[in-house]
């Protein structure tokens, strides 16, 4: 099966990471008007997690679910859905 993540491998701070969400930081960089090394830098001076990957992935999870619309929880979602079901 092929899939279509491309890692990438950065060095910041002297230490290389490999970053999955490459297309998705590129953007973010660029809605912020910065580079990528100097997003993954602030992300890496402010993480409270020890693994850089995983900030940048809860960076980007962050970014995305800000800007995303609110939604009905899920579980309000499955009692309608369910609601609606024919009984047998």
């Amino acid at each position: 099966m092929k899939t279509s993540i491309v890692k990438r491998s950065i060095i910041i701070g002297g230490h290389k990471t490999s970053v999955s969400l490459w297309d998705a930081m590129k953007e973010i960089a660029a809605l912020n008007g910065t580079t990528l090394t100097q997003l993954v830098s602030q992300i890496d001076g402010n993480r409270e997690h020890n693994n850089l990957s995983s900030a940048i992935r809860l960076f980007v999870l962050d970014h995305y679910r800000s800007r995303a619309p609110a939604h009905e929880p899920p579980s309000q979602k499955a009692k309608v859905v369910t609601a609606n079901l024919p009984s047998h």
